[in-house]
């Protein structure tokens, strides 16, 4: 089975777009328009969504959905900075939503921004959701497609037979079993390797492939690029090593594989570094891995 997946955040939100925006705005009659242009002239980046809707209360306004594999700290200047020029653009109110995917800290997470120079005020609010905290039974018993390729993911979606529960809803469905590839990466979070590829019938070398899994070995590499800035090359590159190889263990094999890094990070080679951010890749178990080291 060696198929691909558009897994962009706009397929999945025009799936069901009226469903998705009352679920983001909570409000009840909204109805979702077209899905607009999010390239703004003054900045290269795009937002990932931005959605034209309509309520009977609010009137005309702009639902912008910003989903974020992992939270960022300049994520709440960016939700300024996005808001503002959305409305710009089309002269509509806005109302922002931050998504984020995976969970990276018990902080709380910020759902405003604010600054005061000199007295002079500039306040966002935004609103925001985690992924984590959503329980799976709102996903599996209410419309809400756009959502099924995340269920391991969610509260109470880590169970086998929950997976497997989405997996049936995608396939029988013509418009959503593209998505099986971003359902089997984040299945990966929470089950082994071989019983994603068991559960999934897929060549694991797809989902290798897929953006998700590159958007995670990128930010291992910017990471240790970031850390070993200042410590010279080799080091350098030793740690972006590290810290690819950290991610990847953490997605493959969970909590069981981090267990590794206190002896992977014994190693200096950078040759054998590779060869063992290689090996994970192609590694079932991790009993497998274990064996490679």
């Amino acid at each position: 089975m060696t198929k691909r997946a558009d897994v962009s955040t706009k397929r999945l939100i025009s799936l069901a777009p009226d469903n998705w925006v009352r679920w983001v705005t909570k409000i009840p009659d909204v109805v979702a328009g077209e899905i607009l242009s999010s390239e703004f002239q003054w900045i290269s980046r795009e937002s990932d969504v931005l959605v034209r809707a309509t309520s009977p209360e609010y009137g005309e306004f702009l639902v912008l959905n910003e989903l974020q594999l992992r939270y960022q700290p300049q994520m709440p200047r960016r939700m300024r900075a996005y808001s503002a020029l959305a409305e710009e653009k089309y002269n509509l109110p806005t109302y922002p939503v931050l998504i984020n995917i995976l969970k990276t800290t018990n902080e709380p997470i910020p759902t405003s921004f604010e600054s005061n120079i000199a007295g002079l005020r500039a306040l966002q609010d935004y609103r925001v959701i985690n992924l984590w905290e959503v329980d799976v039974n709102i996903v599996l018993e209410q419309p809400l497609p756009s959502l099924l390729p995340f269920v391991p993911i969610l509260r109470g979606g880590e169970n086998e037979s929950i997976i497997r529960e989405a997996l049936q809803i995608l396939r029988a469905d013509e418009k959503l079993n593209q998505l099986e590839t971003v359902l089997a990466f984040f299945a990966t979070f929470v089950l082994e390797s071989a019983l994603v590829q068991e559960i999934m019938r897929w060549d694991m070398a797809v989902l290798r492939e897929s953006p998700w899994y590159q958007e995670i070995l990128r930010e291992g590499e910017a990471r240790g690029e970031a850390r070993g800035e200042a410590r010279g090359e080799e080091r350098g590159r030793r740690e972006e090593l590290y810290s690819s190889i950290e991610l990847v263990l953490k997605m493959k094999f969970g909590n069981s594989g981090l267990e590794l890094m206190p002896i992977i990070s014994q190693i200096s080679d950078v040759t054998r570094l590779k060869a063992i951010q290689q090996a994970i890749t192609i590694s079932n178990t991790i009993e497998d891995l274990r064996q490679l080291l």
